[in-house]
């Protein structure tokens, strides 16, 4: 059913297709029937998303899975198409386009699924969003959606700073809900996003489910944002949340709240208010939220939010105005539809039409057919809605009233005060929108309710059209069905139609009308793009009267009508039979009603012009029988067709009331019509016919043939095509013929093929032997047909005709390219160059034909001015000659203009003789010949030049913004390229429709009439006055249009007869019969197109022409849809016309046989097409003296101008020559340098590692500590946190020149426990008891935890209690490890239902500084044997290694480092002294010291004290300021040298530190230190304290601007980039690295002598708790372990070697062994390094060595893994040995006493705790611990105390 007319007429089912667009046909057609129908539609192959039309409806946009669609707006037309996945993607990484984005989780291939599809028309963009890339959105042409227009985030010199949230824009789920909306800005602002989407970070059910807390929604994606969408302004702003980035443009909720308000959006809308004067701009969002009906927030699950835009007066429906701030204005209430018993909860669609809000609402869990839930359709009035939020601001700010509204604090933003009173005033606009000082969102409490107004199950859509006094509504539904309801004022239904769109897909919730006809509606299901045409309502249908329309359906006919009620009754009429063979004598038999009886007098069937009358009837039975035609009446047969149609009526009472058409046919004929597919027609035509195989014809029956078959189409015998290879003429071939089902007789037998006889091998193949065929053109192609024998007419069938090929080398062969580019289509063709000519090729060329170089022979583009082509390039090239390649390969990227690329375009090239290319772009103007290089290079011989279009002036300047201005633009040089387009702004290009063609009009009775105008609507209003030529014509002239888009649908056309509107007689009787649905429908239209195009034949602007001579004109016309003819066209020279002789589509011939003479010398040359008139070019008369003399003056001219520019030009040459030659030597100059550092880094980087090597490989003893300083160093790091004081190491007694011993003062060790006698015996006794308390395990667990439970407890007291609690019980190890293995079960317990990686990753806790006490004690014995000595040698190497190149006095930076922050980025010129030193000391007389130049004396005296002392624990070394150095500069003469003295250089009031360079001591000096005498030790002091201070500050640099002045007077240095000297880190690191490696190994690798048994068996203990906790991941595992021993314990040593060896640890040294344990740590670490240029230098110095230190961390693992396990009785012995090596090192009793402390402060909390747990309080230790107390804390203790 095409369309609708009647109201009886049956719906129309359109084809079954995939995802749907629908335009639905016109909302309101002439007609009066209720009907629907599907105009076009459109398939996706994936899920539908989206859909969006752009501003006048001419395009389409469909968004897909994976896939975008540019469609045509009438045609639904694939114009573009762009695929956008599916990519590599994770919803736990952040996007790619994030660039210090890393992700540890794998990506997979996902779909991407559209969230927003929303066009910006004034930017031309069309903003996308997916759900990948966390919802990462892109900016595309509206043009050609193919094209990203503006590329974010930008790429390459334009990057810009990236965050989170201006990527995770749309919900990164394909089942999460986002909608947006472009809202428009006044006043230029720039264009912004609304944006709404459903939460799916953590704790939402679209949250992956690993248990993963990496959540990148939370803070950069709220549910509701406003953000920028200026595509070009700054990008650095694009997608960032407007106005500022703040929370006022956002409204997310609270993590804790999500839970609770899960949201889901329908949709955004804009709508103006509904109370003038101030029709504000509102932005409203539906939405449905699954929050707790009892909630104050949210009571109704369906909402309806709302948003202030700005005022009217900035603002238009469009959405433009100034924001107001998304928090101040926002506002939600609840919509219910239904009671508050049975109301439907869950919003599905909504639609704003004018002053009402349509919406369907559907009722969960309540099913309707099919299982589809209950839903109903309720209309909502904005005026009451915007009254309700008035009344609800009222009531929050002015009079507050319980229960009305309340803030939102489940939002971030609402956290302010609650609705309360205040005396403030609100004006109507805060009422509206909200003010400035209350910018907290609302929640109105009770809902909006409506009565549902129409139910039905399943709805899915709606949409809203308003025609009179009558609402026409649309509603989709899941079924894929689309009902009309039509409702009255009071929104009563009064009828309903329904049509089947797409069966079984749902209608999106979402259709729109077509913006430039409401007549069509535009839909979509999970798979089609739909239009459809939208008859009018149907109203008071029941008095409808109408004549039966009829459709034709294949085998049956029905009608049916309804009549005139008081002269009859309803007649239902069905005719049969529809189709008749020709040989049959149907008849067709026509059904009515009972009693027929004295209704009719008189009843008849016809047949065309012939009438016959009923000759029978059966009233009683209701039948009547016509019979049909005779055989010799039926009309002949068209020669082409195989049928004829009948037309037939049934005639009652001399009018027809019902027609139809009866199909006579004849199969026979298909034979005739199809003779080389006879067999395959006949079993696939329309009929039943049947194949007869005997006489190898079709026949219409069966009884026809005496061995016809029962068979299929695919049975018939049949050629199979196969192709055939090329055949030279004159040649004979042998031809094999395929054969399918030849198993016949008839085919069976002899068979001839293009007139040569062959024969059937098998039954399958047919050779024709040596085929000889013949052609004098290039190529011919032969059909191949196979003919029977006895039958000329009759062939096998060939369903695909089968070719041969035929070429002749001789012909069509012009050059040598052309002869062998043939070789593409299989000619064997060979060019000889003797005789210029291509021949056969009788047998395989030796070697490679090579043809001559191109000749290029003309040049001409294409719509420009010869030889002149546009700098932006585009201009079409024709390249004409002879070579020009053998194919489009040849020349691809061989043509050139000068140096600029020229792309060939392959469908305009033509072998050999022509090149049509794009000309590219160029970077300034040039002349400069076309080149094509095809293996050899041929050049054109002229040159081209390439110009710029230059615009001089533009009128008007202003004109409306609805467009139509006509504007002229002046300027020189704009005809140059192909194509000339003007843009104003980024407006849709200039057109302009002309119009004034004569529109004849043919009728009658024209003569009565005094005046006719013609009016074409949407063309504008004013009337073309008609002229009446005849009674029977009138002529009238097309208006112009300037306000229409080219190739729109045509326009309906009004005719005035004297000022009355012509209607004809069926309008009228429309209109007469139904007044309230009268409307005028014109029966004519005009279509409207572009202006003609013309040109002249070589497109040139100037035509020269002698007067006196003839002159004709051959004029070019592009192609277009105008059919205009001969009489149209009017050409003029001037104000002569030119006579048309010659009219085709495309050329025009005119001439003028007078002569042309006037006084101006130039003419132009117009033609007019109506009112279209179009100066094609200007004729130039030429001839005379003047002309001549205006010539010489102006070359005269132009000689002098050139010579002044000449001279100009090379004047600046010169200029700017020598500035680049200056340039250049700079550049040389700084290159020099760079080249030179690098230099000197390698030669350091060589040498220094033997020098190295060979001065520490020698055996020296390691000053290791002692066990118990090792011990109190590593437990009390800093000082000793119980006394707040440093311990000293006892030193011994060198000799009296060196130094005293120094007594220990450690309070824990091994020492006399000092407190007053009297208080001893209570003392003892207490702490003897709380001794035997310590060691119960109950106990001293519940201890531990009651004391972790205090907030006051801190993490320093923790970490002393650890320590203190592991020297208590040092002696019995075995008891300690067993209370640290339950506490470390306690802990695991915790972190297992957290995150349980983050176990042993701080130590926050006692037992965490308990396990790294044990690691120390068990490790100590391998680290003093195993890993000593390396990382002893790597300390000295560092020394070694800072100490060969310049050190800082002042700021410590020295040249060689391996710390960034520590290195001396100057050039300092250090040249090394080797100095003779005498010492009474160390075990040493006189040592050769090596030095620096630059040393200060300090960092002399540093060195020397090194070089003696080296073999002596650092503790006995004396001090610098102890010593004095004593320079012998000869024999008599001698200096005391000092860092300050007299002689020290003073600049700018500063004093400089004396240097070895200052003294000028030379190289082998002899000095000798000695120990300063004591005797004025204090004087001298004191004396030097005060001396240093006041030096120190005069030297210490105080401002940035000394420096600069002192850099600017040492201008001896060379001046080079910082940067440069990083590489002297990588000197050092490759000195350092033999010893770094040696360490490492050390570390991590297993002794078959020593093996780490504690770490055997704490490793162990880990898996064993991993495998009860069913952790399975390794990754755990592995991170536990590092946690527990390399981060805890050997990061600690490495940082700390001051806790293994008596050495000094400066600053420096103590930065460098940073870097290193930095790289142990990432060696130790699981995570990828994502390293890059600006990472820091600490982590990429060994960034290459990583990978291979991870690996050898691995098999550390899985050795340890791999060893056998350890029982409990061995790691018991195994501690109990280590108890009994070192007993009696520590004083427990202190330590008691101490702990003591702690249980005397939170006495109350452990007392509790212990009565708690019912262990302790069973064996009664709480009271115990009250013995301590009162032992500890009675009289005299506390007398003891006093003392």
């Amino acid at each position: 059913c095409s369309r609708m007319r009647g109201p009886a007429c049956a719906e129309p089912r359109p084809p079954v297709l995939l995802p749907l667009l629908l335009p639905l046909l016109p909302l309101l057609l002439p007609g009066r029937a209720a009907g629907l129908e599907v105009q076009r539609k459109f398939l996706s192959p994936t899920l539908t998303n989206n859909f969006a039309l752009d501003g006048p409806g001419s395009r389409v946009y469909l968004a897909a899975v994976n896939r975008l669609f540019q469609l045509s707006g009438g045609e639904l037309a694939l114009e573009a198409e762009a695929a956008v996945g599916p990519v590599l993607d994770s919803p736990l990484c952040h996007a790619p386009q994030l660039p210090q984005a890393s992700c540890e989780h794998p990506r997979v291939l996902t779909n991407n699924y559209n969230k927003i599809l929303q066009p910006d028309p004034e930017q031309g963009v069309l903003v996308v969003c997916g759900s990948i890339y966390q919802g990462l959105c892109q900016l595309r042409s509206m043009a050609n959606i193919s094209a990203v227009a503006v590329r974010f985030p930008p790429g390459g010199s334009d990057s810009v700073a990236v965050f989170p949230s201006m990527l995770n824009v749309a919900a990164n789920h394909p089942n999460a809900s986002t909608v947006g909306l472009v809202l428009r800005r006044g006043g230029g602002g720039g264009a912004r996003l609304l944006v709404a989407a459903t939460y799916t970070g953590f704790g939402s059910p679209f949250f992956p489910r690993n248990n993963s807390l990496e959540d990148h929604r939370f803070e950069n994606t709220p549910e509701i944002a406003i953000r920028a969408l200026n595509a070009r302004g700054d990008l650095a702003k694009l997608f960032t949340f407007d106005i500022n980035p703040s929370d006022d443009n956002i409204l997310k909720i609270k993590a804790g709240d999500k839970a609770r308000h899960k949201l889901s959006f329908v949709r955004a809308f804009l709508q103006h208010g509904s109370t003038p004067p101030a029709r504000r701009p509102y932005a409203y969002l539906a939405l449905n939220s699954e929050a707790n009906a009892g909630d104050k927030e949210s009571p109704a699950h369906s909402l309806l939010a709302r948003i202030c835009l700005g005022e009217p007066a900035e603002a238009t429906l469009n959405g433009s105005g100034e924001t107001k701030k998304l928090t101040e204005s926002y506002i939600q209430l609840g919509l219910r539809c239904g009671g508050a018993a049975d109301a439907f909860t869950r919003l599905v669609s909504v639609f704003p039409a004018r002053e009402l809000l349509f919406g369907v609402f559907e009722r969960a869990g309540a099913g309707g057919g099919r299982g589809r839930p209950q839903s109903a359709l309720c209309v909502f009035r904005f005026a009451e809605i915007e009254e309700t939020i008035r009344a609800a601001r009222n009531s929050c700010l002015v009079s507050p009233a319980a229960g009305m509204v309340t803030v939102l604090d489940s939002v971030v933003q609402g956290t302010g005060p609650a609705c309360e009173k205040r005396n403030i005033q609100l004006q109507p606009e805060q009422l509206d929108c909200g003010a400035a000082h209350l910018q907290h969102p609302l929640a109105i409490l009770n809902p909006v309710t409506a009565t549902p107004i129409f139910t039905y199950s399943g709805l899915t859509a709606v949409a809203v059209a308003s025609v009179n006094n009558y609402t026409v509504v649309f509603l989709g539904t899941a079924s894929g069905a689309l009902l009309k309801i039509n409702l009255d004022s009071t929104m009563k239904v009064i009828s309903r139609r329904s049509i089947s769109v797409a069966y079984g897909e749902p209608v999106h919730p979402i259709m729109q009308f077509d913006p430039s006809d409401s007549t069509y509606l535009y839909l979509m299901t999970s798979y089609q793009v739909r239009s459809s045409v939208l008859n009018k309502p149907v109203i008071g249908a029941q008095h409808a009267f109408d004549l039966a329309q009829s459709w034709e359906q294949k085998g049956t006919i029905r009608f049916s009508s309804v009549v005139k009620a008081k002269m009859f009754r309803a007649l239902a009429v069905t005719a049969l039979s529809g189709e008749v063979p020709i040989h049959s004598p149907v008849l067709g038999n026509t059904t009515m009603q009972p009693s027929l009886s004295g209704l009719y007098t008189e009843m008849n069937c016809t047949y065309g012009s012939a009438e016959i009358t009923r000759v029978a009837g059966d009233y009683v039975n209701q039948f009547i029988y016509c019979s049909l035609l005779p055989h010799e009446k039926y009309p002949a047969f068209p020669d082409d067709q195989d049928h004829v149609v009948i037309e037939t009526s049934l005639r009652v009472n001399n009018k027809n009331i019902i027609r139809a058409n009866f199909i006579i046919y004849d199969c026979k004929r298909i034979g005739n019509i199809y003779p080389k597919r006879a067999c395959t027609s006949c079993l696939s035509a329309r009929w039943k016919c049947h194949w007869c195989p005997s006489t190898y014809s079709c026949v219409s029956n069966r009884s026809q043939c005496e061995d016809a078959l029962r068979m299929e189409k695919i049975d018939c015998p049949q050629i199979v095509p196969a192709p055939l290879e090329p055949v030279p003429t004159g040649v004979s071939q042998n031809i094999v013929i395929s054969l399918a089902n030849a198993t016949f007789a008839k085919v069976n037998e002899f068979l001839k093929a293009l007139g040569r006889f062959g024969q059937v091998f098998g039954g399958n193949k047919t050779p024709c032997f040596l085929v000889g065929l013949h052609t004098s053109e290039k190529s011919h192609r032969f059909p191949v047909n196979l003919q029977l024998k006895d039958k000329p007419d009759r062939f096998i069938d060939s369903p695909e005709m089968m070719t041969v090929e035929v070429y002749n080398c001789a012909t069509g062969s012009a050059d040598c390219s052309q002869c062998l580019g043939r070789e593409d289509l299989g000619h064997r063709c060979l060019w000889s160059e003797s005789s210029s000519s291509c021949r056969l090729q009788t047998e395989p060329p030796q070697v490679a034909e090579v043809c001559p170089p191109p000749e290029i022979r003309k040049v001409r583009p294409e719509g420009s001015t010869e030889g002149a082509h546009s700098v932006v390039g585009g201009t079409l090239l024709t390249i004409r000659g002879r070579n020009l390649g053998r194919r489009f390969s040849d020349i691809a990227g061989a043509v050139r203009v000068g140096g600029v690329r020229c792309a060939p375009l392959p469908h305009r090239y033509v072998v050999s003789e022509t090149v049509v290319c794009q000309t590219g772009e160029a970077p300034e103007a040039f002349s400069d010949v076309v080149t094509v290089n095809v293996s050899r290079e041929g050049r054109s011989r002229e040159q081209y030049s390439y110009v710029l279009p230059v615009v001089q002036s533009i009128a008007p300047l202003n004109g409306p913004k609805a467009g139509g201005t006509r504007v002229t633009i002046r300027g020189s040089r704009l005809d140059v390229g192909s194509e000339l387009r003007v843009l104003i702004n980024s407006s849709k290009q200039c057109t302009d429709l002309s119009g004034g063609r004569i529109i004849t009009l043919e009728g009658r009775g024209f003569g009565l009439v005094q005046n006719v105008s013609m009016a074409v609507r949407g063309i504008g209003r004013e009337h073309t006055r008609c002229k009446v030529h005849t009674d029977t014509a009138i002529t009238c002239p097309s208006p112009a249009a300037s306000n229409v888009t080219v190739g729109t649908k045509p326009a309906p056309v009004d005719f005035y007869l004297n000022g009355r509107l012509y209607a004809d007689e069926r309008s009228a009787l429309d209109e007469e019969m139904y007044p309230e649905e009268a409307l005028h429908i014109s029966k004519f239209s005009l279509g409207y197109y572009a202006d003609p195009q013309f040109s002249t034949a070589k497109k040139e602007k100037w035509i020269k022409h002698h007067p006196g001579e003839p002159l004709t004109l051959v004029i070019h016309k592009e192609p277009d849809s105008l059919g205009l003819e001969s009489n149209e066209y009017q050409v003029k020279i001037g104000l002569i016309s030119c006579e048309i002789q010659i009219v085709s589509d495309k050329v025009i011939h005119c001439s003028i046989n007078e002569s042309l003479s006037s006084s101006e010398r130039q003419l132009p040359v117009t033609i007019q097409v109506g009112k279209f008139n179009y100066t094609i070019a200007m004729l130039h008369l030429g001839g005379g003296e003047t002309a001549i003399i205006v010539s010489i003056v102006i070359c005269s001219i132009l000689l002098v101008l050139s010579v002044v520019a000449l001279f100009v030009f090379c004047t600046k040459s010169r200029r700017a020559e020598r500035y680049w030659q200056k340039t250049l030597l700079q550049m040389e100059e700084m290159e020099s340098q760079i080249r030179e550092e690098i230099r000197k880094g390698f030669a350091e980087l060589q040498t220094d590692m033997t020098d190295l090597t060979k001065e520490l490989n020698r055996s020296q003893g390691i000053p290791f500590l002692e066990y118990k300083h090792f011990v109190t160093r590593t437990f009390f790091p800093k000082c000793s946190s119980l006394y707040e004081e440093c311990y000293i190491l006892p030193s011994q007694q060198l000799s009296s020149q060196v130094g005293s011993q120094v007594q220990e003062t450690h309070p824990l060790l091994v020492g006399e426990w000092k407190i007053p006698e009297n208080c001893r015996p209570n003392m003892e006794e207490g702490i003897s008891l709380f001794s035997t308390l310590l060691n119960n395990k109950h106990f001293l667990i519940v201890f531990v935890h009651a004391l972790e439970q205090q907030k006051d407890f801190a993490v320093r007291d923790r970490c002393n209690l650890a320590s203190l609690l592991t020297i208590a019980l040092h002696g019995k190890l075995e008891y300690y490890t067993s209370i640290m293995k339950d506490l470390l079960v306690d802990l695991i317990d915790a972190s297992a239902s957290k995150n349980p990686k983050l176990m042993l990753r701080r130590t926050e806790s006692v037992v965490e500084k308990m396990l790294t006490n044990w690691m120390s004690i068990c490790m100590y014995s391998y680290l003093r044997e195993t890993v000593g000595e390396p990382f002893f040698l790597l300390i000295c190497a560092i020394k070694q290694q800072i100490n060969k190149g310049s050190i800082d006095a002042i700021t410590g930076k020295a040249r060689y480092t391996l710390n960034e922050e520590w290195l001396l980025r100057e050039n300092i010129e250090a040249k090394p002294r080797n100095l003779n030193v005498s010492f009474q000391g160390c075990g040493m007389d006189s040592l050769s010291v090596r030095a620096m130049d630059t040393d200060t004396l300090s960092q002399v005296k540093e060195k020397i004290l090194e070089a003696f002392c080296k073999n002596v624990p650092y503790s006995q070394w004396p001090r610098v300021e102890d010593v004095d150095l004593e320079w012998f500069a000869t024999s008599t003469d001698s200096y005391i040298l000092r860092d300050l003295d007299d002689t020290s250089v003073v600049e700018d009031g500063r004093k400089k530190l004396n240097t070895l360079a200052h003294y000028k001591i030379p190289e082998g000096a002899s000095l000798a230190m000695s120990l300063t005498d004591k005797k004025d030790t204090t004087l001298s002091r004191g004396k030097s304290a005060l001396t240093m201070c006041f030096i120190w500050n005069q030297v210490l640099p105080t401002d940035e601007s000394v420096e600069h002045k002192k850099s600017h007077r040492q201008s001896h240095r060379k001046k080079v980039l910082p940067e440069i000297y990083l590489t002297r880190l990588l000197s050092t690191k490759g000195t350092l690295q033999k010893f770094l490696d040696d360490l490492f190994k050390a570390i991590l690798s297993i002794r078959d002598d020593k093996p780490p048994v504690a770490v055997k068996y704490f490793f162990d203990f880990l898996e064993e708790q991993a495998e009860k906790r069913g952790i399975t991941d390794p990754d755990t595992l592995h991170i536990w372990k590092t946690n527990s021993l390399p981060l805890r314990f050997w990061v600690n040593i490495l940082k700390n070697p001051q806790f293994v060896f008596d050495i000094d640890k400066t600053d420096h040294i103590d930065a460098c062994l940073s870097v290193i344990a930095q790289a142990f740590i990432d060696a130790c670490s699981l995570s990828d390094l994502q390293l890059g240029k600006d990472s820091p230098t600490n982590k990429l110095l060994y960034a290459k060595e990583i990978p291979e230190y991870r690996k050898i961390v691995q098999r550390y693992y899985k050795q340890i893994h791999d060893m056998p396990p350890l029982s409990e009785q061995e790691m018991n012995a195994h501690l109990a040995e280590e108890s009994r090596k070192y007993r009696n090192e520590f004083n427990t009793n202190v330590a008691m006493a101490e702990i003591y402390k702690y249980a005397k402060r939170y006495r109350s909390q452990i007392v509790a705790a212990l009565d708690a747990n019912p262990t302790t309080k069973r064996t009664q230790l709480q009271h115990k611990f009250e013995q301590v107390i009162a032992l500890m804390e009675d009289n005299i203790y506390e007398s003891c105390s006093e003392a």
